[in-house]
């Protein structure tokens, strides 16, 4: 027993703090992702091609990404179509409650 507690005290431990996140804030002023390997050509495109010019399968991140991209397209469409949609109906009842109220004041005024 003592000799496994002489062996865990001398593993390194290995902390992913701050340090791993060094250089994010510039990356982000700079107009890249907060993470190296968010997005971009390195992580986009295809590893490898075949001899003969056939593109390689899609990999399994690469195949992530562009159900998480396509998730969010649906989403904001979807949340746009929404808000639009909703602005129309409350312009159209604006407009009708306008139209009510003017057919009110002409009834008044001609009787």
């Amino acid at each position: 027993m003592a000799a496994w507690g002489i062996l865990l005290s001398s593993v390194r431990r290995l902390h992913c703090g701050t340090a791993a996140q060094a250089g994010s804030q510039w990356r982000l002023q700079q107009g890249f992702a907060a993470n190296p390997s968010g997005y971009g050509p390195l992580t986009e495109l295809p590893d490898w091609s075949y001899a003969d010019g056939r593109p390689a399968p899609p990999m399994k991140g690469q195949l992530r990404r562009k159900a998480q991209r396509e998730k969010f397209a649906v989403s904001e469409t979807s949340c746009t179509a929404v808000t639009g949609n909703g602005c129309w109906v409350t312009g159209m009842a604006a407009q009708a409650a306008g139209e009510v109220a003017g057919r009110r004041r002409q009834a008044e005024e001609c009787s």
